[in-house]
């Protein structure tokens, strides 16, 4: 085996922990991790089919309603059963719309405001009425080291106020780096809370890495306890939250009604925006394969595929910037019904995707040049509610 200088070698590892480097070569996927579930999966290898897909101009045929106006950053979205919206400002606000006013809700901790991060997602509890939990997803000071990280807490809303606020998970170490936080929630059919936390910039050393936090999404039950049939339960120092790895910054993230399949979809860097269906355990490959490229032009990733880890059901290129994921499930949109719906930041319009027989088959701009797409949601009236930066929450009738 060849030597190197004591200098050299602490160079040498310096450099290939820089979110910059132009290659995964020396990257440890997996190691010491070989007995981890995943490698009992078979893996996805079907590459999707994403070439020659008509992308239709916005056909304006649909109306477009203000619904609350002048937000600054408008990020989660959810609805309390009596029909009130909730909603989050990125600054760090947290509101309650009547249907005529906004209420601030207090009891809201200090975020961590830097880059993209801020107060992120909200969700309730499938149980509300019987017990008034409400969850924030926000990027946290809390913890050892200077910046923060994602944080998932729950609290009893009364009165418009956040009260017995428990920190459920807080993400590991702490960094100033301002990207990739995640974070979206969704609940699946048993009750069981999944978030996304991105890699916090830290391309070559979190998301492969199970020990560490980070480029992933994770399950938890409603009170924070890790469910016992985790996928990495029984890995020595992983994170038992964990649910799968290999992912770079997803922030879209719903349930499909008909299936109840969790289904995400995360930013690629220059193209290879994907969308995946969230399986436990599996490795969804970055940055070891991508279908993106670095900033600035030139490969990273190995390849596009590797035995052991996912292919996307599909991807952007070029990158489309995805920020919040619904799929129609209300028969009054016509043939709109059943369709997946992105929102774009880059090209600022709502994407529909036409899926047919596990493909896409057809791609739609809605509200072309409204503004940065931040948000996308099936209200519980069936209808479509987007949240715009710098714009506010509207709702799209048929």
């Amino acid at each position: 085996m060849k030597r190197f200088p004591p200098l050299l070698l602490f160079i040498m590892l310096c450099a290939s922990c820089k979110n910059s480097s132009n290659s995964t070569e020396d990257l440890a996927v997996n190691q010491g991790l070989e007995d981890a579930p995943s490698a009992n999966f078979k893996s996805d290898q079907q590459v999707p089919s994403v070439q020659n897909i008509p992308l239709i101009e916005d056909q304006k045929d649909y109306t477009l309603t203000p619904i609350v106006k002048d937000l600054t950053n408008p990020w989660g979205m959810t609805w309390l059963p009596n029909g009130d919206l909730i909603y989050t400002e990125k600054e760090g606000k947290l509101y309650r719309f009547d249907g005529k006013k906004s209420h601030e809700i207090s009891g809201v901790p200090e975020v961590y405001l830097r880059g993209q991060g801020g107060l992120l997602d909200v969700t309730i509890h499938p149980h509300f009425i019987e017990n008034n939990h409400l969850y924030i997803s926000y990027a946290s000071m809390e913890g050892e080291g200077s910046g923060g990280n994602t944080a998932i807490a729950r609290a009893l809303l009364k009165h418009d106020e956040l009260i017995d606020f428990k920190v459920l998970y807080k993400a590991t170490p702490n960094t100033k780096k301002g990207q990739h936080f995640g974070s979206r929630f969704a609940w699946d059919s048993e009750g069981y809370l999944y978030f996304s936390i991105g890699e916090r910039g830290e391309r070559d050393i979190n998301p492969q890495d199970l020990k560490r936090d980070g480029g992933k999404i994770y399950r938890i039950h409603d009170d924070g306890r890790i469910p016992t049939d985790n996928p990495f339960v029984d890995v020595p120092e992983a994170k038992t939250a964990a649910f799968t790895y290999g992912n770079r910054n997803p922030q879209g993230m719903t349930v499909h009604p008909k299936t109840g399949e969790i289904i995400a979809h995360e930013h690629g860097p220059q193209g290879g925006d994907e969308i995946n269906f969230i399986k436990p355990g599996r490795n969804y490959g970055w940055p070891v394969i991508s279908y993106g490229e670095n900033y600035g032009g030139g490969e990273f990733a190995e390849s596009t595929s590797k035995v052991g880890m996912e292919q996307p059901f599909y991807y952007w290129v070029p990158s489309i910037a995805p920020s919040g994921f619904a799929i129609l499930d209300n028969a009054a949109y016509g043939d709109w019904n059943g369709n997946y719906l992105v929102g774009s930041l880059k090209f600022q319009y709502l994407e529909m995707l036409y899926v047919m027989d596990q493909g896409v088959i057809k791609r739609e701009k809605l509200v072309d040049g409204l503004g940065r797409l931040r948000n996308v949601k099936i209200g519980p009236d069936g209808l479509i509610y987007i949240a715009v930066e710098g714009k506010g929450i509207f709702r799209i009738d048929r």
